[in-house]
């Protein structure tokens, strides 16, 4: 049955597919032993040399992983296993590989990112945090060096200089919120030598699941200040607490919803001094008029916010804890902290943002590494097109894992858990506490302090503190609490003696949505055939139980008299709490899959306008570009006045001609007269002349060279501008499109419709501007500095920090200022509509 079921095995016979490919590189073992530390690493040039000459680096595979074995040999002491190589050819091939904690996914990661890095093309190592990027940069990097190739490293704090030598490197350590982000500024930065990263050829995610399932439901965001003015919010938040409740609003506690009456309508605008509170022209007071009467209306102090230290902090209405960091959004968080006069932070505005999703799915190649990756392959084949391969391991596991035992309340199960503790304690042996929380860590300690059992508490914040802490664990008599992610990518070595009483035994207090992360921490006791014990202590008020309908166990407990220290050790309750894990985890991947859906249509433009961005940054010579758009331009106004008329004179000819002074040709000597005695294709040949020959009339006053350097400065500012918006406009779209369900309509292809027409008239806006633009321009480009610019005054919403300095064109004028180009309109609502 064995035979038979290896047979039908898939992932056997891909194991013994690869095992041909051992056996060929441990023939080569002799031979590559027999080299001099020198003939060693001149096996490095003449990979290269062959692989420049056409050979595959499939078939370079066998030789290089051999030269790499017998480097960490020489270099490490540490000689690669055979499922070691074969978790290295599952890499290479753009798989994930899953192996077991303890079998050495950071020496497997050295072979195939050796092997690829003789193309010349880079290797991304990505960790999940910068303490272990720079130990393993550090460490597995001895190797690579060695062997002659060059090692990078990107972590937060470096500078400009230091991130583009580390990404020219042969192989590049990294965390994936760097790698991240460096793409999003390099597409934000003005001039070719700003950028810093090259081409995403292959990346080697180390903890794949938590990087590309877990980490993935927060896109990346870089935030810059929005140039929004406070003075208003406080002049508001003075005229709203005068409106009497029913008289001049009404307000529906129900769906938290406040409205003026017309009567309310009237005493604001007597306040304000504003003669149409819903004109046009005042939509910036009416939004703030709205959110003041919100804040005024519908949210408490001590309740929904508190105010502390000078800033407004939001009150969790589920848990009543602070929430440090968070803010309402569309001015609301401003108009409360007008309201408790208090200093108003500036309003934030996104200048751009990917998942890691559509960030990984952009590299050549990608694979990954983890111990946990088959609960959740179907997500990484549909998302990512990665096949997982499970690794074997190197020594039989031997880690007993028993079945979990069920309490009937969280206080039982938890002094059961002490008990547990205590008994194993007194014995000497290790224990490793998960939890799923940082509140419940705290419980669990405040509770073995009374009990007088030392222990050591920790949660992911602090990488260094937590990998030695973790690395500590397996020692004697060492008990140590955890939450159930922290310390991943760290050993657990077991101390002397530790084998003789069981090894390390991991306790779990409570199931996790995902079978993934109960499978991570199991997987922390058991390393290379070591001894080991695992058990989970549930109780039927813990979350999933509740989920898994915990009633009717409850109703047993009743009926049979037991109290909360008797527990009721069942694999059908562990089976059947394994099913409710898995629907849990279904939910949560169409979860996933749903918010993917709508940023897949994000992407789809955002890789148009980064492309054509890269292009003018790349570009040499963009006049054909601009007179290209002079020409739709022209094309465009024509037909916009002309409508179904060939003939001038039906059109409106003033209009016409005034729009023509605003975009194409300022101060025209155009009239009505000679407009009407043309036709149609005569109008706009005329115009286009005109215009051509008004722009080289600006060349040649300028110069070609600045007025390329014009060019340049002025497409990516306006395209800049103007994909911020869109950003912004596709986020409120998204905001209120599920109501489109109650209509009958897909939500997600109206989204598409709509956000398909949105950018088209982007586009038509960009080129309109970009004409606008250089037909009045002044020449004060920022000249090239010695070293290029690193942005500034923007921010990311995982605690990071890099500088961008736009380029400025002309002298500054402020948004409710004139329009310099005379149109007499305000600069926002003409020249500065893109601004």
């Amino acid at each position: 049955m064995g035979f038979l079921s290896n047979l039908l095995d898939d992932n056997a016979r891909e194991i013994k597919k690869y095992q041909k490919r051992v056996r060929q590189i441990n023939e080569l073992e002799p031979s590559i032993k027999g080299l001099s530390d020198e003939e060693l690493r001149q096996k490095t040039d003449e990979f290269r040399r062959r692989h420049e000459n056409g050979e595959s680096l499939d078939a370079l595979l066998p030789e290089a992983f051999a030269v790499v074995r017998e480097a960490a040999k020489r270099v490490l002491n540490q000689r690669h296993y055979d499922v070691q190589l074969i978790g290295g050819m599952v890499l290479h091939e753009g798989k994930i590989a899953e192996m077991k904690t303890g079998e050495g996914k950071t020496l497997v990661a050295t072979l195939p990112s050796y092997l690829n890095a003789l193309s010349g093309r880079g290797v991304h190592i990505v960790t999940v945090n910068d303490y272990l990027a720079r130990r393993d940069s550090e460490w597995m990097g001895q190797i690579h060096r060695f062997l002659g190739l060059s090692v990078g490293l990107i972590v937060h704090g470096l500078n400009y200089a230091e991130r583009r030598e580390s990404y020219h490197a042969d192989i590049t350590y990294g965390t994936n919120n760097e790698f991240g982000f460096d793409y999003l500024r390099d597409n934000m930065v003005t001039r070719p030598e700003g950028l810093v990263q090259r081409e995403l050829n292959f990346a080697i995610v180390d903890e794949v699941d938590s990087i590309l399932i877990d980490e993935a439901r927060t896109p990346l965001i870089i935030s810059g200040e929005a140039d929004k003015p406070t003075e208003l919010y406080y002049r508001v938040a003075k005229v709203i607490p005068r409106l009497k409740v029913e008289e001049d609003y009404h307000v529906n506690e129900k769906d938290r919803v406040v409205t003026l009456t017309e009567h309310g309508v009237g005493r604001v605008e007597s306040m304000l001094g504003v003669d149409n509170l819903y004109d046009d022209l005042h939509t910036e007071v009416a939004h703030h008029v709205n959110q003041a009467l919100k804040a005024h209306a519908l949210f408490k102090r001590d309740r929904d916010y508190v105010v502390k230290d000078g800033q407004v902090i939001i009150v969790d209405e589920f848990t009543g804890r602070l929430m440090f960091g968070r803010r309402y959004s569309e001015g609301l968080h401003q108009a409360i902290e007008a309201k408790e006069n208090v200093k108003i932070e500036k309003e934030s505005q996104t200048l751009a943002t990917i998942t890691f999703q559509n960030y990984f799915r952009m590299y050549n190649k990608l694979a990954g590494m983890t111990g946990t990756a088959m609960t959740e392959a179907p997500e990484f084949r549909k998302i990512y097109k990665l096949d997982v391969v499970e690794i074997p391991t190197n020594k039989d596991m031997i880690r007993d894992d028993m079945p979990d035992v069920v309490y009937r309340t969280e206080e039982g199960k938890f002094q059961a858990v002490v008990e547990e503790i205590g008994e194993r304690h007194a014995k000497g042996q290790p224990i490793l506490v998960g939890t799923v929380s940082i509140e419940k860590s705290e419980r669990l300690s405040a509770m073995l302090e009374r009990r007088g059992i030392p222990h050591q508490v920790l949660n992911a914040k602090h990488h260094e503190k937590e990998a030695l802490i973790v690395s500590e664990a397996g020692q004697r008599g060492m008990v140590t609490i955890a939450t159930n992610m922290a310390g991943r990518g760290t050993d657990i070595v077991l101390g002397e003696g530790v084998a003789q009483l069981g090894g390390l035994h991991i306790i779990g207090t409570e199931r996790h949505e995902s079978r993934r992360i109960d499978n991570q921490l199991r997987g922390r006791a058991g390393r290379q055939g070591d001894p080991g014990s695992s058990q989970f202590f549930l109780s039927l008020e813990d979350d999933l139980m509740r989920l898994f309908g915990s009633e009717n166990i409850m109703g047993l407990m009743d009926k049979l008299g037991m109290d909360d220290s008797i527990p009721i050790t069942s694999k059908i309750i562990t089976r059947s709490l394994e099913n409710a894990q898995h629907r849990v985890e279904q939910r949560n991947f169409d979860i996933r899959k749903h918010v993917l859906e709508y940023d897949d249509v994000m992407n789809q433009q955002r890789e148009v306008i980064y492309a054509q961005r890269r292009a003018v940054l790349m570009g040499e010579n963009l006049r054909d570009n601009i007179m290209d758009m002079i020409e739709k331009t022209v094309a465009d106004t024509v037909s916009m006045f002309s409508g179904e008329s060939p003939y001038p004179e039906e059109w409106d000819l003033p209009s016409f001609l005034e729009y023509c002074d605003n975009l194409l040709l300022p101060g025209h000597k155009l009239t009505a007269e000679h407009i009407a005695n043309l036709n149609k294709e005569e109008v706009e040949e005329l115009l286009l002349n005109e215009a051509v020959a008004y722009y080289e009339k600006r060349e040649e006053m300028f110069g070609a060279e600045l007025m390329r350097e014009i060019e340049r400065a002025v497409i990516l500012q306006v395209v800049d501008s103007k994909w911020m918006d869109h950003l912004d406009a596709m986020d409120m779209l998204r905001e209120g499109i599920g109501l489109r369900a109650y209509g009958q309509r897909d939500p997600l292809v109206e989204y598409r419709h709509e956000g398909f027409d949105m950018f088209q008239s982007m586009i038509d806006s960009i080129q309109e501007d970009i004409v606008r633009y250089m037909m009045r321009v002044t020449p004060q480009v920022a000249q090239p500095e010695q070293q290029p610019e690193e942005p500034k005054n923007i921010s990311t919403n995982r605690d990071e920090e890099q500088p961008l300095q736009p380029v400025h064109i002309g002298e500054q004028v402020g948004r409710n200022d004139p329009c310099p180009c005379g149109s007499g309109k305000k600069y926002k609502k003409c020249c500065g509509r893109s601004a």
